[in-house]
């Protein structure tokens, strides 16, 4: 099995990229004296996230306890869940608290008591951290609320819980206009969290953890003082966004999408076998031109994309591509894509397909895919 020879669509994942990438994270980590826990959902690969903690990662984060579950399977033993399960799924976390090193996050004191009671029955303590709202404005308590403190008090004092300290996401960065703004995103993040920190220990409640997590805000770790962890995913093999963003170039990025031209129906329009159900529908995020569904690179060993060759639409099977009259490609021709969101394509594949210098060397089983309870 070739590259030419294999059936279409497949996800490719550049074998020395990958590595590069883990291990570039991890010297990031190391030199800002901060805790390395990837976010899983991106690869969804027990294979991966073993080399990730082999390169010094301390666990991994998991977006479902579908996915937790898959990892402690597969011998992961420290997992963490920067989500707010409900206490209606007591008894699968009280199952992984018996085999692994597991945590959680709360933002509301309710849930906390209900996840005290379950744990109390059962004679158990369940690790929590408090999501905190940076800014996103997705979950998390105000940092500004003036009850803040106090319900951050009241769910550490639980019984049958242990309070570990702060977690936050600034998704907001994915929104930004500029480095430089994403760069101010990362240093607010920090403050905010190092002020909330100080208001509790003030009061008497210890925060051992301070924990940050997004890939764009990733390479300015070193500036967000107090943090003791951060938890990029995206990392791992980068995507079109994130070249947009300003975290990585396209040379950094270890997935793409090999396709095959299956109709040119008119000299200015190219079909390609991969649509929505392989490179996702996700728009681009970033700073510039937020046109199309993915970067083509019209030859396989293409070390750049051709910007004339633009995915304007998503079809669930196709792929429609606008190109310059006199674009070569001819139906047969195989190309590689670059998609704009790398998390939801994994997703969406059994199997990664593992290259080295244009060679498949391997398979990597998508194992969490689909795990969304």
């Amino acid at each position: 099995m070739t590259l030419a020879t294999v059936a279409t669509p497949r996800i490719l994942i550049d074998r020395t990229r990958l590595n590069h990438n883990i291990s570039a994270m991890q010297a990031r980590a190391r030199d800002a004296g901060v805790r390395l826990r990837p976010h899983a959902k991106t690869h969804k690969s027990p294979d991966i996230a073993r080399w990730q903690i082999e390169a010094g990662a301390i666990g991994i984060c998991c977006a479902k306890l579908g996915e937790a579950e898959v990892f402690e399977s597969a011998g992961v033993k420290d997992i963490r869940l920067p989500y707010p399960v409900h206490p209606a799924n007591a008894e699968r976390v009280l199952a992984l608290v018996e085999r692994v090193t597991l945590s959680i996050i709360v933002d509301d004191l309710t849930v906390a008591e209900a996840w005290s009671r379950a744990m109390q029955a059962k004679g158990r303590r369940l690790n929590v951290l408090v999501k905190v709202d940076v800014g996103f404005h997705r979950c998390g308590v105000d940092p500004h609320s003036p009850r803040v403190v106090g319900t951050l008090r009241s769910i550490a004092e639980l019984p049958g819980l242990r309070f570990l300290g702060l977690l936050s996401h600034a998704g907001q960065a994915y929104g930004a206009s500029t480095p430089d703004a994403i760069e101010s995103i990362a240093q607010e993040e920090a403050g905010i969290l190092g002020t909330l920190a100080a208001a509790l220990r003030e009061s008497g409640v210890e925060v051992a953890e301070i924990s940050v997590g997004s890939t764009p805000t990733a390479r300015f770790i070193g500036q967000q003082n107090g943090v003791t962890e951060m938890r990029p995913g995206n990392y791992v093999f980068f995507d079109r966004t994130q070249v947009g963003l300003g975290a990585a170039t396209v040379p950094d990025c270890a997935m793409s999408v090999l396709a095959t031209v299956v109709s040119r129906p008119v000299p200015g329009r190219v079909i390609f076998d991969a649509g929505s159900k392989t490179l996702a529908a996700d728009i681009l995020r970033g700073v510039g031109s937020t046109v199309g569904y993915g970067l083509v690179f019209p030859e396989l060993d293409s070390a750049h994309p051709d910007p004339s060759i633009v995915i304007e639409r998503l079809s669930e099977e196709h792929a429609t591509a606008r190109v310059s009259p006199d674009c070569r490609l001819a139906i047969g021709d195989r190309v590689r894509i670059l998609p704009n969101h790398a998390c939801v394509v994994t997703n969406l594949a059994d199997e990664l397909l593992l290259v080295d210098h244009g060679a498949i060397v391997g398979t990597l089983p998508v194992a969490a895919r689909g795990k969304n309870t």
